[in-house]
């Protein structure tokens, strides 16, 4: 199986440098519309679909083999989830901004204000829960012996 898999990505490659050398220059304006710029998008597509698939399957099988994985895995989820609903709950939805961004010529409502809001807080209290855990671990083998 190994081999194949290698064998399959050695003849991927052979054709992508085939298909590589006979692209169209980038002045010419229909460029986009050449058969090897084509073939090579669905070259791509192949491959991150099977990049994707690959790692769905072979995650949750892992997920599902080990003893404990699934229960530490709908903590994470949970966990994550609670992060979610209190980043909402702590965003507002400033009518003072929609108005600043229609000023501005950006169309937005105060949902998608308190969904940006949302986000932000997420991205915050996740980095400060990254912090704290890669720090406490220092300190604590720096005070404790």
């Amino acid at each position: 199986m190994n081999k194949i898999i290698k064998i399959v990505l050695i003849a991927i490659g052979l054709l992508a440098a085939v298909l590589w050398f006979s692209l169209p220059s980038s002045d010419d304006p229909d460029a986009i519309n050449s058969g090897a710029m084509n073939f090579m998008f669905i070259i791509m597509y192949l491959l991150l679909a099977i990049a994707a698939i690959s790692a769905i399957v072979f995650g949750f099988g892992k997920l599902f083999s080990t003893p404990g994985s699934l229960k530490k895995a709908l903590f994470a989820i949970g966990g994550l989830a609670i992060i979610v609903a209190i980043s909402y709950g702590l965003s507002s939805d400033n009518a003072a901004v929609v108005e600043t961004m229609s000023q501005r010529g950006v169309e937005t409502t105060e949902g998608t204000v308190k969904n940006v809001g949302m986000g932000l807080n997420v991205f915050f209290i996740l980095s400060a829960v990254a912090v704290v855990l890669m720090v406490f671990p220092g300190l604590k083998k720096l005070f404790v012996k």
